[in-house]
């Protein structure tokens, strides 16, 4: 079985701000996660990545938020997006410019 996309998309949120998701369902697991899911959703303002939710290869799933990166318990691909979302939210609130 090869990997299969499952979501490849860019949404615009203003001028200077859009979120890309990128998801894959896998064969199987990558090293350091125990789904079989690769992901990759970005949120950009002004060009700068301010928000990732991603599971490279060895790393496992993490966020990284205003510059730090944190450990992220992924349940499924609903609840990543909908983690994903909610950070959104949380950015754009304390961050008017967004």
């Amino acid at each position: 079985m090869k990997a299969t996309e499952l979501l490849h998309r860019r949404i615009t949120y203003s001028e200077i701000s859009f979120a890309e998701l990128v998801l894959w369902r896998l064969p199987a697991p990558l090293p350091g996660s125990v789904h079989r899911y690769k992901y990759r959703l970005a949120f950009v303002v002004r060009g700068v990545c301010v928000l990732r939710y991603d599971n490279e290869a060895g790393k496992g799933d993490h966020r990284h938020y205003r510059g730090k990166e944190h450990p992220f318990e992924f349940e499924s691909p609903e609840r990543l997006i909908e983690a994903f979302q909610r950070d959104i939210a949380r950015y754009r609130r304390e961050d008017h410019d967004a």
